[in-house]
This record gives structure tokens, sequence and C-alpha cells, in this order.
């Protein structure tokens, strides 16, 4: 069973969740699914039109790789890999908190390698979860599976209801 308390002083939503353990996993991968929903959703992803995967505390993204996305050398421009990184790791993160989106603090990203044509999957999973922050980390991979960059970055639970945000929705 589901409940809703309203507390209107912060503009904040609680869920209070009334469940045998069992209906706790379904709350879980229903949570997955509408982050997955909300990624989706998202109107950058138009662009690139990726597939995602969440579970607990992980986090898999996909695009195929064009010619749109090269720099003047020919190869994908680094902000491709970097939203790859980042997008993985943010999910991987926002996996474990379920009522507000959180935001990325700060990441930093190795490139490895140049990527021109197949796939870039990328593969995000926390490290470090505490009360203010988690961190994770999360790996780019070509189509060969080899890298093309690494990441790790510190993210913190925003203000935006998860509820309030484009795509995300556990009904």
């Amino acid at each position: 069973m589901l409940y809703f308390a309203h507390d209107f002083s912060k503009l904040r939503l609680c869920i209070i969740i009334a469940m045998s353990k069992g209906e706790a996993f379904i709350h879980e991968d229903r949570h997955y699914k509408a982050l997955e929903s909300m990624y989706l959703a998202a109107p950058i992803n138009k662009i690139y039109r990726p597939t995602i995967s969440v579970r607990n505390a992980e986090a898999e993204i996909e695009i195929e790789i064009k010619k749109e996305y090269f720099h003047s050398a020919g190869a994908v421009h680094g902000s491709v890999i970097f939203k790859m990184l980042d997008d993985a790791a943010f999910f991987a993160a926002n996996s474990l908190e379920t009522s507000f989106f959180v935001l990325t603090k700060s990441f930093t990203i190795y490139f490895t390698r140049p990527i021109s044509n197949g796939s870039l999957r990328s593969v995000g999973r926390v490290v470090t979860k505490s009360s203010r922050q988690l961190i994770a980390e999360s790996i780019a991979f070509d189509a060969n599976g080899k890298v093309v960059g690494k990441g790790s970055g510190i993210f913190v639970r925003g203000k935006l209801l998860l509820l309030e945000a484009i795509g995300y929705s556990i009904a």
C-alpha cells in the first residue's frame, strides 16, 4: 500500500511505503523502469536515441555512432563520451535515490582512445554512498569491448522531486 504525506513548508512529498519484502522488490523495479523512461524522455536524447538499463547501483547505456557526433578529425567528439560516462554514473546514483533527482556535483573524465564507428556503451556503478552524496564510476567501451574513456563523479540530492521530472512515473 502506498501513502502520500505532504510537507508544504518544505514543498516536499514524502512517500511512505508499507510493503512486505517481496513487494519492495517490485517497487525498486518500478523505480528503475521510471528512471529509464525519464532518461529516454529527455529532449537531448532525441538526438542520441540511446538504450538504457538501470539496476540497483548500476546503469548501462548504449548509442550507435553517427558521423554527426564527429569532430573535424573524424572521431566522436569528447562531449559525447562525457555525456555517456556522466549519464551512466548519474543513473547508477539515482537508482539509490527514490524521491529526488540527483545532480552531478563534479565529474572527472579520462579519454583513452578515439572511436569512429560501431556503438558506444557506458556502464556506471556506485562505489560509495553516504547521507550527503554518492560517488559513482563509469567506463565507456567501443563495439569491440575496448575502453574509450573512464570517469567518476560526485552526485548529490537535488530539490526536484522525481515525480516532477519529465518522463518519470511509477504508475
